[in-house]
């Protein structure tokens, strides 16, 4: 259940607000072209970078924002966050930032690269089972043990807001270039980021169409779409896309997102790594499964580009474990 109500949810003056925060912190990550990507597909497609943010994927962005926002009381408590890994970098990163001390909540299968991410910023760990456990409930009793403030990893206005900076600087970057996004592909997990996003389109770029992408099996998104209210996934890994796996999505995100949302491409395992390969060999830029599932929605055809104006593709995060990522340069 969500820590917030309807009349909490963000607007596109939060994602200006969260801009200023973030300014000279937060990697204005390039968007960036591939003419083999423009020709395989047949249209125009820009990347927006993210695997180069600060921590390595955009969850900085949001995290910062939540963080900075605490007062002087909440910021001595501390904070506690869970994560499969890309937030939980960007809440050990900026609570480090901000001197404020953090707990995070991951689960024992999560990348070791996420996990050592974390202890190397100085956060405590707190693993669990995600097949038997709940990290929500192992969060609530560590904020009740100590005071602590909990950070969700989407359904939060100050993570959205956050997050939507990646959205403003797609925008903005393309106005400056003369230039409109017919169409926007991006991730899904728990839907904070597209949220985000989708508030800076509907400021600065309303005929732009956004899309979602997901592993299949955690299709909880393409679902709710679907039926118009929130469903869940049974399963709750076995993913390659470790960073989508959220249990369904968020009720601030879902309230943003189900007006916005024109579609969501559902990938396989197989197509995600096709796509890690693919911006390894063509872009030069390592990506994670999950934050190539927009990459692999498109290469796919599960998501087709723009008829018309550009195609933006968001890759959304780059701490892939080593033997992941050989798995899938090597095949």
């Amino acid at each position: 259940m969500s820590l917030f109500t309807a009349a909490d949810a963000p607007t596109f003056d939060d994602v200006l607000s969260a801009a200023d925060r973030l300014d000279g912190l937060a990697v204005r990550t390039p968007l960036i072209s591939s003419p083999t990507l423009d020709a395989r597909i047949g249209a125009q497609v820009l990347l927006k970078a993210e695997p180069l943010q600060r921590t390595g994927s955009f969850k900085f962005r949001g995290a910062y924002n939540a963080l900075s926002r605490l007062g002087d009381e909440a910021r001595r408590r501390g904070v506690v966050a869970f994560s499969s890994g890309n937030h939980a970098q960007g809440v050990a990163e900026a609570a480090k930032l901000l001197d404020i001390p953090a707990t995070i909540v991951m689960p024992s299968d999560a990348p070791e690269i996420k996990k050592a991410g974390v202890i190397a910023r100085g956060a405590e760990l707190k693993l669990y089972d995600r097949e038997t456990e709940s990290r929500e409930a192992l969060a609530w009793q560590l904020c009740e043990e100590s005071g602590r403030t909990l950070i969700p990893s989407f359904d939060h206005p100050h993570i959205i807001a956050g997050q939507g900076t990646c959205g403003l600087e797609v925008f903005q970057e393309l106005s400056g270039r003369g230039l409109k996004a017919g169409r926007l592909v991006c991730c899904v997990g728990g839907g904070g980021l597209i949220g985000g996003i989708n508030l800076a389109a509907e400021a600065l770029s309303p005929e732009t169409e956004t899309f979602g992408a997901e592993p299949e099996g955690f299709d909880d998104h393409a679902r709710s779409l679907a039926s118009g209210e929130l469903e869940t996934n049974e399963r709750k890994g076995g993913s390659v896309c470790d960073a989508l796996l959220s249990p369904a999505p968020g009720e601030l995100t879902f309230a943003i997102n189900k007006r916005r949302l024109s579609g969501v491409g559902v990938v396989s395992d197989d197509e995600a790594m096709d796509a890690v390969r693919f911006a390894f060999e063509h872009l030069k830029i390592v990506v994670e499964p999950g934050g190539a599932a927009a990459l692999a929605a498109v290469l796919s055809g599960r998501v087709e580009p723009a008829a018309s104006g550009v195609t933006v593709i968001v890759l959304t995060g780059g701490n892939v474990d080593p033997g992941v990522f050989a798995r899938a340069i090597g095949a």
